[in-house]
């Protein structure tokens, strides 16, 4: 039968026919809004659920940085008792003396500046002084990874410094300190100084490399400072081993709290504070020049 045999509908059934398309259409848009309501309200609970796990994480890092330090704590490798890393020729890490301790203690670090050993002589910190006859000069610099005046010593003296070390004229020992945790909001001088530690404890032959990036990218006073995710990855882009595990568990930071207490007590105030064999450059004039008269006069 062709569709213009086809019986016509009744006006009873075009209105029941309409009706049931309407009831189709109101149920397929009911279980359509019904799908949509599910969704979104998985979308919320699975947005919930991330927000949790961020404020717990960053909750957690701020425990962790508020933690309370140890006075006491393991002395990295290749690190000596002092808080100083010597580096010798190419930038090669010198061994500390065998007799250095495993840990320090900061019951060991006087509560006021030692009384000087003789009339009018200065105040120096332990493990500074004159090196013997034909050995190399001894420079000693106290250095804050937050302190733009350091970054400035380094910039302006660095080549000279590399100078000396590589013609064996003389050995340079930073002992990096946490004095300027006062100018960031997240401790960062001593988290840049745990790093550091981290660094010369698993990987000595890349500290001086990354000494070198963390003054090239120091944050401005006054800021939060770089994150520790940061920091390691600047271990990681110099070649050095993983020190995740390090920063997070904040491991050297009892080594970076006693050797910044022990600088204080010796009457080191300031950073950069810089001797060269045993003599403190006092930070106005030429420093180069300063340096280059000892060890010219070196025998």
């Amino acid at each position: 039968m062709s569709p213009t045999n086809e019986p016509r509908l009744t006006k009873a059934e075009k209105t029941t026919q309409a009706r049931e398309n309407a009831r189709r259409i109101r149920e397929a848009q009911a279980k359509k809004e019904k799908r949509n309501g599910w969704l979104i309200r998985g979308g919320v609970l699975v947005a919930a659920v991330a927000i949790v796990v961020v404020v717990a994480l960053l909750l957690l890092q701020a425990n962790r940085s508020a933690a309370p330090i140890a006075d006491s704590g393991p002395v990295p490798a290749h690190a000596n008792a002092n808080g100083g890393v010597v580096l010798g020729k190419n930038n090669t890490v010198v061994a500390p003396p065998a007799s250095t301790p495993a840990t320090v203690n900061l019951a060991g670090v006087p509560t006021s500046s030692p009384t000087p050993t003789a009339a009018g002589a200065a105040v120096v910190p332990p493990g500074i002084a004159a090196s013997a006859a034909g050995k190399p000069v001894q420079i000693v610099a106290y250095v804050d990874f937050i302190c733009p005046i350091c970054k400035n010593f380094e910039d302006q003296n660095g080549d000279a410094l590399a100078k000396w070390r590589d013609s064996g004229k003389a050995t340079v020992e930073y002992r990096d300190l946490g004095f300027l945790d006062r100018s960031s909001t997240t401790n960062y001088s001593s988290r840049a100084a745990n790093a550091a530690a981290c660094v010369v404890n698993s990987s000595p032959e890349k500290y001086g490399d990354y000494f070198t990036k963390l003054f090239s990218v120091q944050p401005p006073e006054n800021s939060a400072g770089l994150k520790n995710d940061e920091l390691k990855q600047f271990a990681t882009d110099v070649g050095a081993k993983d020190i995740s595990t390090c920063v997070d568990e904040g491991t050297f930071r009892p080594y970076v709290k006693v050797i910044s207490d022990e600088a204080q007590a010796y009457g080191i105030t300031g950073t950069p504070s810089v001797f060269v064999d045993g003599k403190k450059w006092d930070g106005s004039g030429d420093f180069q020049a300063f340096a280059q008269k000892i060890i010219d006069a070196k025998k």
